[in-house]
């Protein structure tokens, strides 16, 4: 990689960094946009098997969050018909 795309990769991802801390997400999502467009560029054979595989990471993602909001929605009921005292004393550990 070249220095001037390193230059540009590194100030992008501190300022996405800096804006996202900072609450501005509008900034962070526009320097986060070009990291990945310097990466793109220099990797574009990588983006492309990424952009592949996207369909399958999303729908691994939607079935990780599915699960996730069931395990939730079963502590609820569990905690409901237990009572309070047994939720806290799992909080407590």
């Amino acid at each position: 990689m070249e220095n001037w795309k390193r230059a540009v990769l590194a100030s992008s991802v501190g300022l996405c960094a800096i804006f996202l801390l900072k609450g501005n997400r509008t900034g962070g999502l526009i320097c986060g946009g070009v990291a990945v467009a310097t990466l793109a560029s220099e990797y574009p054979e990588k983006f492309r098997e990424i952009r592949s595989k996207l369909p399958d990471y999303v729908e691994r993602g939607t079935t990780f969050l599915e699960v996730v909001s069931r395990v939730g929605e079963r502590l609820a009921e569990v905690a409901e018909s237990r009572g309070a005292g047994w939720y806290e004393a799992l909080l407590r550990g």
